[in-house]
């Protein structure tokens, strides 16, 4: 089971990795309570069933590829997650996606912050030499969030996503072992 015992806060927010007893839940806030919004931006079908999201969340915890995160809100309540996935040990490289849950969630710095510590825990704690992500191009605050934590375009498949209106880019975008040491050296000097 590939977790971490650490617990990462941020005004009062926190994230951990998942649980076994965190599985009811992931399904009631993460797939009974979908945003038309959330949907759209994530490229996520608009219903699951229990026994869909139950089997996955089971086959996350026991993946040796992936470490997932879940971020919570001061309460205690569920709000989203943080994901490293797809973990190619040799090559040093791996996935990255994050969903915050609610929209009222969204906007507030708390994504943003779970981007850049899980980030971190890639490249401290896993000694990643790459870490990568799609995002879609009319995600505008997710794209300029990921430019903001060191992310670089490398590139786009034009017009490879249809959001039943129109056509749009999905655009790849990664960040380096060295741009990442770059990065955060200035960021501790400062």
């Amino acid at each position: 089971m590939m977790q971490s015992d650490k617990t990462w806060k941020y005004q009062g927010y926190f994230m951990r990795s998942s649980r076994i007893e965190d599985m009811e839940e992931y399904y009631i806030q993460g797939f009974c309570r979908q945003d038309d919004e959330g949907i759209r931006m994530t490229g996520s079908k608009n219903h699951y069933t229990k026994e869909e999201v139950t089997t996955y969340f089971q086959n996350c915890l026991h993946d040796p590829n992936r470490y997932d995160f879940l971020i919570f809100a001061p309460d205690g309540t569920m709000i989203g997650e943080s994901v490293i996935n797809e973990i190619d040990w040799e090559s040093r490289s791996a996935n990255f996606r994050i969903y915050l849950f609610s929209p009222t969630m969204r906007g507030k710095g708390i994504g943003f912050w779970a981007i850049c510590t899980t980030r971190d825990f890639a490249f401290e704690s896993l000694h990643l030499h790459r870490l990568s992500l799609n995002v879609f191009a009319f995600n505008e605050h997710a794209y300029k969030a990921y430019l903001k934590a060191g992310y670089r375009e490398e590139g786009r498949l034009r017009d490879a996503i249809w959001d039943k209106t129109q056509y749009a880019d999905d655009i790849l975008m990664s960040i380096l072992e060295d741009e990442w040491k770059e990065s955060h050296n200035s960021d501790t000097q400062s």
